[in-house]
C-alpha cells in the first residue's frame, strides 16, 4: 500500500502515545485555567484523530476503514475550533465560552453530513489513504476554508501576543511558529494535492506540533505567561515608558505614554527617537534636553533627572529615568521611564503655601496673644496712673488757688505737698511694672519673623512668664505655685520668646480649665542629665478622650468658636522644631491635666 509502511506505523504509534502522555499530564495539572482546558481540547482531538488513523493503518477490512474514516473527521472538524479558542483565550486571558458557541455550527453540520448516508458525498465523494486519490464534494471547499480560517486566526493570536510578551525571536515564539506552520503546511499540501503523500502525515505532523507545545509549556512556561494580561498590567502602570534598541529606534511603549504625550507626540515603532525629538525641538524640548538624553542612551549608563516639559497645550513635570538593557554583556537598548510628577509638584507647592499660611497664622495668633496680654497687663496700671494724674491735677489746682490766700497756712501747703508726694509714690510702682511688661514683650514684637541661634537663662524665662501671666492669674482668681529645683542660670539654646509663648499658652489653657472658678496651677522646673523639664499641672476638667489622640496632630480646639486650635498644635511644632525637645501630656477627666516639656540644655562651656 505504501512504500515505507513500517515508518508510517512507527511514527503513528509514537504520535498517538505522545498524545496520550500529553493528555495525562494535562489532566494531572493543578489549578487549571481556561487556557489549559482549551489546550487540552486541542490535544484530545489530535489524539482522537491519531488513534483513528493508527487503527486504520493496521486493519484491512474495508468496512472498518470507512467507519474509522468518519471517526477521523470528528477530530479533524473540531480541532480547528479548539486551536482558535486557545489563541483567543491566550490573548484575552479569560472569555465567556457561550459567546463563541456559534463557532461549532459549521463543524456540527459537517459531521452531520459525514455520518449521513444520503448526504455524505456533499463532503467527500471518494476517500483514500493517498492525498491525490481523494475526490471532494461541493461542501468540502466551504468546510476547508472555514477550518483553515480558524487555524490561522488561532495561530495569529498566539504569535502576536507571544511576540509582544517575549519578542520576535524568542524561543517561545519560534516554537509556536514551528508548532503550527509545519502541520498547517502538510495539511495544505495534502488537501491541495500538490504532491502525492499518505494522509497519515497530517495527524503525525499535528502530533509533532503538540510535542513542541509541550516543550513551550514546561520549558518556557507558555500557558502561565498570558501576554495580554501582562500587556494590560503594563498599560495600567501609572508611569509611561519607551523601549529603544541600540540604534535608538523605538521598539515598544505602553498606553500610559501614549495618553500622557497625546497632545504633542505620536510615537511609532521603529521610528528613531532622535528624529522624533528633533520634530519638537525648541517647541517642547530644548536642544540641551535632546542632547543629554541621546548621550545617556549612547553611553549605555543609568540616567535620571527631573524635567519640565512645557509648550502649547502642555505643561507637565517628569522624573525621567533611562536604564540600559544588557544580555550576556551585550547592549540591547534602553528603557526610558517617564514618571509624571506634576501633581506631586503641585502638592509640594500647596504644602509650601499652606506652611506659609500656617506660619502666618501662628505669627498673627502670637501677635494677637501678645497684644491681648499687653492690654490686660497694662490696663490696670494705666487706669491707676490716670487716676493718680487726675488727683495730682486737682491738687495742682487747689495749690494754685491757695497762692495769695491769707487763710492758707504753711501747714496747708505742707499738707498739699504731702498728698502730691503720696500720689507720686503710688504711681511709681505702676510705671515700674509697665516698664517690666514692655521689656518682656519688646523682643517678641520685633522678632516674630526672625529666627536665630540665641541662648537664654531659665531665670530670664521665669521672669517673663511671671510678668506676662500676672494679670490673667489675678483676673481669673488662679494661683501659680512655682517650684524650681534647678539652677536658674542653666542655659537653653533658642529664643526665649518662643518658649515664653508656649508656656504662657499652656498656663492660659490651665486657667481656662477651671472655667472662671478659683484654681491652683503648679509650675515646676527640674532637670536630668540632658534636659530641662517643665511641668504645668492643673486640676480642672481634663481633656476629653476624643480629643486626646489628635491633640498635637491637628489644629483642634475644645473652646468652640472662642478657640483657633493653633495653640497646642503650634506649641508642639515649636518645641520639636525649634528646641529639638519633646512635649507630652497626662490627663484624666475631672482630675486635671499635666503638660511636660523636655528641652536639652547647654553644658558648661557651650
Amino acid at each position: 500500500m505504501f512504500t515505507n509502511i513500517v515508518l508510517l506505523q512507527t511514527l503513528s504509534i509514537i504520535s498517538t502515545l505522545t498524545m496520550v502522555v500529553l493528555v495525562i499530564i494535562g489532566m494531572r495539572m493543578k489549578n487549571k485555567q481556561q487556557i489549559h482546558y482549551a489546550f487540552l481540547s486541542v490535544i484530545f482531538f489530535t489524539l482522537f484523530w491519531s488513534a483513528a488513523r493508527l487503527i486504520q493503518i493496521f486493519v484491512e477490512n474495508a468496512n472498518n476503514v470507512v467507519i474509522l474514516e468518519k471517526l477521523v473527521y470528528v477530530g479533524v472538524c473540531l480541532l480547528p475550533i479548539s486551536l482558535m479558542m486557545t489563541g483567543i483565550i491566550f490573548a484575552k486571558t479569560r472569555v465567556n465560552f457561550w459567546k463563541y458557541i456559534w463557532l461549532y455550527i459549521v463543524p456540527i453540520i459537517t459531521l452531520a453530513i459525514i455520518f449521513s448516508s444520503h448526504y455524505q458525498q456533499l463532503f467527500i465523494i471518494k476517500a483514500s489513504f493517498v492525498s491525490t486519490d481523494f475526490e471532494y464534494g461541493p461542501y468540502y471547499l466551504f468546510h476547508e476554508i472555514y477550518s483553515y480560517s480558524c487555524i490561522v486566526i488561532g495561530i495569529l493570536y498566539l504569535l502576536v501576543f507571544s511576540i509582544k510578551n517575549s519578542g520576535y525571536f524568542s524561543k517561545q515564539s519560534l516554537l509556536i511558529s514551528l508548532a503550527f506552520f509545519l502541520p498547517l503546511s502538510v495539511v495544505i499540501i495534502s488537501t491541495t494535492k500538490i504532491v502525492e503523500m499518505p494522509v497519515f502525515w497530517e495527524n503525525i505532523s499535528f502530533a509533532f506540533s503538540m510535542l513542541l507545545f509541550m516543550i513551550a509549556i514546561f520549558k518556557f512556561d507558555f500557558l502561565n505567561v498570558v501576554p495580554v494580561a501582562l500587556q494590560k498590567i503594563v498599560d495600567l502602570i501609572s508611569e509611561g515608558y519607551l523601549i529603544v534598541n541600540n540604534k535608538a529606534e523605538i521598539i515598544d511603549f505602553n498606553q500610559t505614554f501614549v495618553d500622557t504625550f497625546k497632545p504633542i507626540i505620536k510615537p511609532k515603532r521603529r521610528e528613531n527617537l532622535s528624529v522624533l525629538l528633533l520634530k519638537y525641538r525648541g517647541i517642547y524640548f530644548s536642544e540641551e534636553d535632546c542632547t543629554k538624553w541621546s548621550e545617556a542612551i549612547g553611553k549605555e549608563t543609568n540616567y535620571s533627572s527631573e524635567e519640565h516639559i512645557e509648550g502649547p497645550n502642555f505643561n507637565q513635570y517628569f522624573q525621567i529615568t533611562i536604564t540600559p538593557i544588557f544580555s550576556n554583556q551585550h547592549f540591547l537598548g534602553s528603557i526610558i521611564l517617564f514618571q509624571n510628577i506634576t501633581e506631586h509638584k503641585k502638592n509640594i507647592e500647596i504644602i509650601k503655601n499652606n506652611q506659609e499660611v500656617l506660619m502666618e497664622k501662628e505669627r498673627l495668633a502670637s501677635l494677637g496673644q501678645m497684644i491681648g496680654g499687653i492690654a490686660h497687663n497694662l490696663k490696670t496700671p494705666i487706669m491707676s496712673l490716670a487716676g493718680g494724674i487726675e488727683a495730682l491735677n486737682d491738687l495742682v489746682d487747689e495749690y494754685k488757688n491757695s497762692v495769695g490766700d491769707k487763710r492758707v497756712t504753711q501747714d496747708d501747703h505742707l499738707e498739699i505737698a504731702a498728698e502730691m508726694h503720696d500720689w507720686l509714690h503710688k504711681m511709681k510702682p505702676y510705671c515700674t511694672y509697665m516698664t517690666d511688661v514692655i521689656n518682656a514683650v519688646k523682643g517678641q514684637a520685633v522678632q516674630l519673623n526672625y529666627s536665630s541661634s540665641e541662648k537664654f537663662y531659665v531665670g530670664d524665662l521665669v521672669k517673663r512668664i511671671s510678668v506676662l501671666m500676672r494679670h490673667d492669674l489675678k483676673k481669673y482668681h488662679c494661683t501659680l505655685n512655682e517650684k524650681f529645683d534647678i539652677d536658674l542660670n542653666t542655659e537653653i539654646q533658642g529664643e526665649v520668646i518662643n518658649l515664653v509663648q508656649v508656656i504662657n499658652n499652656i498656663i492660659t489653657n490651665a486657667i481656662q480649665a477651671y472655667e472662671g472658678q478659683e484654681g491652683i496651677i503648679d509650675f515646676e522646673i527640674t532637670k536630668d542629665n540632658k534636659n530641662v523639664i517643665f511641668k504645668i499641672q492643673d486640676y480642672g476638667k481634663g481633656i476629653p478622650q476624643k480629643v486626646q489622640d489628635r491633640l498635637f496632630k491637628e489644629m483642634l480646639t475644645t473652646k468652640g468658636k472662642n478657640g483657633t486650635g493653633l495653640g497646642l498644635y503650634m506649641s508642639y511644632s515649636t518645641i520639636k522644631g525649634r528646641f529639638f525637645g519633646n512635649m507630652e501630656f497626662k490627663t484624666a477627666e475631672n482630675v486635671g491635666t499635666a503638660f511636660i516639656i523636655t528641652i536639652p540644655y547647654l553644658k558648661t562651656g557651650q
